[in-house]
């Protein structure tokens, strides 16, 4: 292999199927209760493509992690995933027992055939949208599992030889939806998972969940429980000796996603398939976001991106910033040209924390990151001025 080939990408494939549509879901989905797998395929094959002819590389492309999410992948079954490894396999290259390759999956289409053929082809790291193990929040989020088929789902990934495993949960539950987010915590712990991602809900414009919200007939949770409920995630996992590494993601020593980070440090990124976003060479480019549209553009032998753009200089400073604080890294402050004394309060009210030159956000902080972003940035701003 040459010296001079490009530093291994991140590498993200967007499967766009799902059985149901979440009534809280914003992501560029479609229905299908069995998904044409070829088609989808066929149609990654010719973004593939367009790649390369971009990058003017003929060569494969070297990646450092995979991750495969949607959607649900996890309907692609064992079939769909060796096929899609097959494809792959033809355009990038990765060391074998070196890569992180994750693959999200539904406790309600995960299987323990499925998970065996992944573990088999080099999948080393599922993450599961559990959500919640009570059935009371699950029926009101519309998922299709129940409590005991979600901890079903992860016994069955650690019977296909699993070790590095994530579940998501979801806290922040309208008032009338009555559940124990602790117990919920407890539970994802006592089945040995790796990582917990904890997402508050967020009722998005254009989803029927925020339409409900905008008529009053379903009222999301004061601040004071939301906050209450983060701050509950930060205690009782970092009880169990989970580390907060970033504003929603906690794992055990060694579990940390390798994926994620190359979005936080600003590393280079491919994404394939609907929706899926890149940074390559400086440029943020991105795919259309709906799967007829994508298909369409594919097989017409159109391309498949939407948009592109050249970050400015102010575009790389908040995106600096903002990607830097949300994670336990941190900021070098001699590095973004910020004086002490700009954050001097944050540190005084608990919202942050320095050590040898950087700056950390605390939990406090995380839960009012975006002001605090905005407020540095247009301090520097202003200083540029």
């Amino acid at each position: 292999m040459s010296e001079n080939r490009r530093p291994p990408l991140a590498l993200y494939i967007h499967v766009p199927f799902c059985v149901r549509r979440c009534h809280y879901c914003d992501f560029a989905v479609t229905r299908s209760a069995e998904p044409p797998v070829d088609e989808w395929l066929a149609c990654l094959a010719r973004d593939m493509l367009e790649w390369s002819e971009e990058l003017g590389d003929p060569g494969p492309i070297r990646v450092d992690t995979i991750f495969v999410g949607g959607g649900t992948p996890s309907l692609l079954g064992g079939a769909g995933m060796e096929s899609l490894a097959e494809l792959l396999a033809g355009h990038f290259e990765w060391e074998a027992g070196q890569v992180e390759w994750t693959v999200e999956a539904n406790p309600g289409s995960l299987t323990l055939d499925a998970a065996r053929r992944w573990r088999n082809l080099g999948v080393n790291r599922l993450s599961i949208g559990v959500q919640s193990f009570d059935d009371g929040a699950l029926e009101w989020l519309g998922r299709l599992h129940d409590a005991v088929g979600a901890a079903a789902a992860v016994e069955r990934a650690r019977a296909a030889g699993f070790e590095n495993l994530s579940v998501d949960l979801i806290f922040g539950l309208p008032t009338g939806v009555a559940r124990s987010w602790g117990d919920d915590l407890e539970r994802a712990v006592s089945l040995g998972v790796t990582h917990v991602s904890a997402y508050g809900l967020t009722a998005e414009p254009r989803t029927p969940l925020g339409k409900l919200v905008a008529t009053g007939s379903v009222r999301m949770p004061e601040e004071d429980q939301y906050v209450d409920e983060y701050c509950n995630a930060v205690n009782i996992l970092s009880k169990h000796d989970f580390k907060q590494y970033e504003v929603s993601n906690f794992a055990l020593d060694g579990y940390e996603c390798r994926h994620n980070w190359h979005y936080w440090i600003g590393s280079e990124y491919l994404g394939l398939g609907p929706s899926a976003h890149s940074l390559v060479e400086g440029r943020r480019i991105w795919n259309v976001t709906q799967w007829s549209a994508y298909r369409d553009a594919a097989k017409s032998g159109s391309s498949v991106r939407e948009g592109r753009e050249t970050p400015t200089r102010a575009d790389r400073r908040l995106e600096s910033l903002w990607l830097g604080l949300r994670t336990r890294r941190g900021i070098d402050l001699a590095a973004h040209a910020i004086e002490a004394g700009l954050i001097r309060h944050w540190v005084a009210e608990g919202w942050a924390a320095m050590s040898d030159g950087v700056l950390c956000l605390t939990p406090a902080g995380w839960l009012r990151m975006d002001g605090l972003v905005a407020e540095l940035d247009s301090r520097l701003a202003n200083d540029d001025d």
